[in-house]
């Protein structure tokens, strides 16, 4: 094992940690939806809001999603960390995972694919390109609808209050609750 400066130096791997836990809601009829639950995922662009998901070839859900170019990605709040562990470790070849979760598929505005209605935000997006990476291949897509929970919002000022969410992250094979704010954007800054 090396060491340099107090640190152990580990083999090149994925350590960007936390990521989001999300799942990827797919299919464009009641009996192709699917969800996968991913945690290679991403922004990438603000104007166009655009985003990233990155899924095996191998998995049920890459070929729905490639053929129909169209996906969801649907936040994981506390509430659903048990149903998207499990959709993340079983296969939409053998499960119905709406059924199996007891979650709901909802229409979306812009895309066939389904939103998940306990999911407290989803994101629709459109395939833009899939972009072959080694194991994942990349699908970047442009967001083009955004839902987000009442229950989410500030009732006196109307901002939206993501905090609210109880979003969940993962970390080296565990998932976490987002915790304590620590600042905002700027906080350094400001003047006192």
């Amino acid at each position: 094992m090396v060491k340099k400066n107090g640190k152990r130096i580990l083999r090149a791997g994925n350590m960007l940690n936390p990521s989001p836990v999300v799942m990827v809601s797919c299919g464009s009829s009641i009996d192709e939806y699917n969800i996968i639950t991913i945690a290679w995922t991403g922004t990438l662009c603000s104007d166009p809001p655009m985003c990233f998901i990155s899924v095996r070839p191998q998995r049920h859900s890459y070929e729905i999603i490639k053929r129909s170019g169209e996906f969801v990605i649907n936040l994981v709040s506390r509430d659903l960390v048990t149903a998207a562990d499990w959709c993340g470790v079983r296969s939409g070849q053998k499960y119905h995972k709406f059924l199996e979760t007891g979650l709901t598929p909802t229409r979306a505005t812009k895309v066939q694919a389904p939103l998940i209605h306990e999911a407290p935000v989803n994101l629709e997006c459109k395939v833009k390109q899939i972009v072959p990476l080694g194991t994942h291949d990349m699908f970047i897509a442009d967001i083009v609808a955004v839902h987000a929970a009442e229950s989410l919002f500030n009732h006196k000022t109307d901002a939206l209050e993501l905090q609210r969410a109880h979003l969940v992250s993962y970390s080296h094979g565990h998932y976490y609750e987002l915790g304590k704010i620590l600042g905002k954007f700027g906080f350094s800054v400001e003047k006192k």
